[in-house]
């Protein structure tokens, strides 16, 4: 959006400065408040030899404002820039009307793929709440790589595979109850190996039948894989109503049992670049040379282990997709198992090792149900779901206006859960706070929801009296409030960009607060009903812009975004 601005400065700051325009492009920002300006130039990063803040001094006094750039004005080594409101919000104003959807999308990434994985539970384990941050972040990297025209494949790979499935089968045999399975496959399983690992800690020949069992497996052996077949089938079959909930649907459903023969291949690079050892008769990848100590990749009965099958995996996709880049999100709690993942993967010399990006995340605290309980996800957006629903009815006559006040409790439950998950950098832990996510108001998923909401009713309530005009004459948009909601929409492309340079999803949060909060404020004093008809139709257009924009970043996160609540 401020593409052509930053050229207009750069091409005349060129010939100020001696630096090539590009230099100055790439050194030029929007500023954190635009109380110091529109755009700034941050003079060292030009890298030229003398005092930045002289220099900044002596360019900004020497720049020439038109009726683009109407101001220059220098703070320390910076220099920052006035744009015309009038040409900004015609600018703005027009680009969303004319795209839409698709306000702020490019084509960067055309002609390239890109596959994300994420989320990835294993099936002999309950979907855990703490499964959530893999599952919103990675589809939040996923739709960010679409908007930037990449080729994008979002895949599940789910652990399915190990000894833990052949401790499955034993127990199934012994606690399973056929009815349970079918009714809810994850629950039943869960208890059924939650059972059987309690057994096995009495009784070791348990465990010695899992490994048999898992060895039969491996091995090939068509009854064991059967019964392994349809906890996975039927596994999935839950997942995705799971997911369904959460707007996320997956390209691909992978898993460790998918890696074939790339394996064998795996291990055979693994021993002729000299990195395994033998212990006991177990084969293990010695790293240590690296600081990343050694790990088995093979046991003694020659059954696999996670890291030799997700070489495996890596090798077969790229010769299945063929891809640019592929990212794994996955937790902190798994950096090194991610380090010697990605380690090996370079130094068997595979051409395309750089193409990998491990995306990691902290760990949620706390989060349980409001009774104090760790819980399925499933449990979490039900109860938060229900939470909605009680405040919701707390205002009758609202209530009666929402056309499906299940759906919308719903929706409001899982916009609480995720803006409160993507508020802080990824990297941190944080502690999951009910009464903190439920509110209405401030940092939170609901209010921004509302702030949407509210947006859909101007429109709805304008029908019939004022129509969204894109030629509506933007100059009678004078108010300081106007100009602070115009220049954050101008900013939402730069917002896409960033966030899909850092995969930082508090990036794209904060600003949505942010344009909510001027909303607000705007709403309260720019009518659109009562105004003069040329003013009412420059407001609605703005408020109508708003949002678009609103709509077009809750999807980016994977909300829904409600139009009545």
């Amino acid at each position: 959006m401020f593409d052509e601005f930053k050229t207009s400065i750069a091409t005349q700051l060129a010939v100020l400065t001696g630096a090539p325009v590009k230099d100055i492009v790439d050194a030029i920002e929007i500023p954190r408040s635009n109380a110091h300006g529109d755009l700034a130039v941050t003079i060292p990063r030009l890298r030229i030899k003398g005092n930045p803040v002289q220099m900044a001094k002596d360019w900004a006094e020497a720049f020439k404002v038109d009726e683009v750039i109407t101001n220059a004005v220098s703070t320390g080594p910076y220099i920052n820039f006035r744009i015309n409101r009038q040409v900004l919000t015609r600018k703005v104003l027009s680009d969303i009307h004319k795209t839409q959807d698709k306000y702020g999308w490019t084509n960067e990434g055309a002609g390239k793929r890109v596959i994300v994985e994420f989320s990835s539970p294993n099936i002999a384990k309950p979907f855990h709440a703490g499964h959530l941050r893999s599952t919103i972040i990675g589809n939040l990297i996923y739709n960010l790589y679409k908007a930037n025209g990449w080729d994008a494949i979002s895949m599940n790979y789910l652990g399915d595979w190990g000894k833990q499935y052949g401790l499955l089968a034993v127990g199934f045999e012994r606690f399973g109850n056929e009815e349970k399975l079918v009714a809810d496959p994850i629950l039943h399983l869960f208890e059924v190996y939650v059972a059987i690992s309690a057994a096995a800690k009495e009784d070791d020949s348990l465990n010695d039948r899992a490994r048999a069992y898992f060895k039969s497996m491996e091995d090939g052996d068509e009854a064991a894989l059967a019964l392994w077949k349809r906890f996975r089938d039927l596994s999935i079959a839950k997942y995705k109503d799971t997911y369904a909930r959460l707007n996320i649907k997956f390209d691909v459903y992978s898993g460790e049992s998918q890696v074939g023969e790339a394996m064998t291949r795996a291990m055979t690079m693994l021993e002729e670049c000299g990195l395994i050892t033998e212990s006991e008769g177990a084969k293990l990848l010695n790293l240590e040379k690296y600081k990343l100590g050694v790990t088995p990749v093979k046991k003694s009965d020659g059954t696999t282990l996670y890291l030799t099958r997700d070489i495996g995996a890596a090798i077969e996709r790229f010769e299945k997709y063929d891809f640019d880049k592929i990212i794994y999100v996955v937790s902190s709690q798994q950096d090194m198992h991610m380090k010697q993942f990605l380690k090996a993967i370079d130094l068997i010399g595979l051409p395309y090792a750089n193409r990998f990006q491990h995306v990691n995340y902290g760990l949620v605290r706390g989060m349980s149900t409001r009774r104090g309980t760790v819980v399925f996800l499933d449990d979490m957006l039900r109860e938060s779901k229900e939470i909605m629903h009680n405040v919701m009815r707390e205002n009758e006559k609202k209530y009666e206006q929402v056309t499906d006040p299940e759906h919308t409790a719903d929706v409001l439950g899982i916009s609480a859960i995720i803006v409160q998950d993507m508020l802080a950098k990824r990297i941190k832990d944080y502690d999951f706070d009910w009464k903190r996510i439920l509110s209405f108001e401030g940092d939170t998923g609901p209010y921004i929801q509302y702030t949407h909401t509210r947006l859909c009713s101007i429109e709805r309530r304008a029908q019939g009296t004022v129509k969204v005009n894109p030629d509506a004459d933007v100059s009678l948009l004078t108010e300081k409030h106007a100009y602070e909601i115009v220049t954050l929409l101008a900013q939402y492309p730069d917002v896409l960009a960033n966030t899909l340079r850092s995969l930082e999803p508090c990036t794209i949060i904060h600003y949505m607060l942010e344009l909510s909060r001027a909303v607000s404020s705007a709403i309260e004093q720019m009518r659109v009903l009562g105004a003069p008809e040329d003013v009412a139709e420059a407001r609605l257009l703005m408020y109508w812009s708003a949002r678009a924009v609103l709509k077009n970043a809750l999807t980016i996160i994977g909300l829904e975004p409600l139009t009545c609540m």
